[in-house]
């Protein structure tokens, strides 16, 4: 990570009405750069927390998937608020898809969605691959759906797919895929938020030592993003890294209580997102410790 970009004040980015769009002009404006540099020069820039989680999920889709493409994409595994795989009903036969998806992150905006179907024969225990579909292709149709309270700028869809020619990506959709994305989620999200709190810590001047605290919880973060998300000491050092995190709750709300409070708002409306996935990390570290 090249820190002297991140220690520069930099303008942020407009809120694009269009997501692509606004994801379009991030990425000319970075040019050529990792996904944890994504996640962090490009969470400093935007303009809401939302989409720093945006940039941070766009990042982690990339390690999930090194050679995707430079636009919006979104990975699409949850049917009825479940990610196993015995309770998906989306099915891959002969490069074909059909099925449903109830939650895909701004889904009606992506340019390339990552499916997890079920491609076991009849009688075997359930097996995932994972495609890649285009919407607009056919059989490919996003439904957008209502915002919801928690970052109202980002929006979902549901995925419906009937019989849609698909490409499919190497490797067993859930250990490959659709498990690590859990932990790769985590890393980016937190950086791409972390960095997001580091701007509005410079723009507003906020203590230096708490400053210095986030600058630090993301040298913390550039260490996790170089762990195989398969990694149980890597676990362990993440769960360090959202301890961290929670350490500073109170000292930001103060700090954003004392500026403006248009980013004070912003925050208590969508900090919630860090917490929507505590429990499986409270049990994903709990594993990772039983074994390191």
């Amino acid at each position: 990570m090249p820190w002297t970009d991140l220690l520069h004040r930099r303008e942020r980015l407009p809120a694009a009405a269009d997501l692509a769009e606004g994801f379009a002009t991030l990425l000319q404006g970075l040019g050529n750069v990792t996904p944890f540099e994504l996640a962090v020069a490009g969470g400093r820039r935007m303009a809401t927390p939302g989409l720093a989680f945006l940039v941070g999920y766009q990042a982690a889709l990339r390690m999930l998937w090194p050679s995707a493409p430079p636009s919006l994409g979104a990975l699409c595994a949850t049917e009825q608020r479940s990610l196993r795989p015995a309770d998906m009903q989306t099915r891959l036969r002969d490069l074909r898809l059909s099925g449903r998806k109830d939650f895909v992150t701004a889904g009606d905006a992506a340019d390339w969605l990552l499916v997890a179907a079920r491609s076991e024969e009849p009688g075997e225990t359930p097996r995932l691959s994972l495609a890649v579909v285009y919407p607009g292709e056919p059989g490919v149709k996003v439904e957008k759906l209502p915002a919801l309270p928690l970052m109202p700028d980002i929006s979902h869809g549901r995925l419906y797919l009937d019989g849609a020619l698909c490409e499919l990506l190497a490797g067993d959709g859930w250990d490959a895929y659709v498990k690590p994305f859990r932990s790769l989620e985590d890393v980016y999200v937190l950086s791409a938020i972390a960095a997001w709190l580091y701007g509005i810590g410079q723009d507003s001047d906020w203590p230096q030592a708490l400053q210095l605290r986030l600058l630090a919880l993301l040298a913390g973060c550039a260490e996790a993003s170089r762990q195989a998300p398969n990694n149980p000491a890597g676990h362990v050092v993440l769960g360090g890294l959202f301890a961290q995190f929670e350490a500073l709750a109170r000292e930001i709300d103060e700090a954003l209580g004392n500026g403006p409070a248009e980013w004070a708002q912003m925050w208590q409306r969508d900090k919630g997102v860090m917490q929507l996935a505590a429990g499986a990390r409270a049990k994903r570290l709990a594993k990772a410790l039983a074994v390191t």
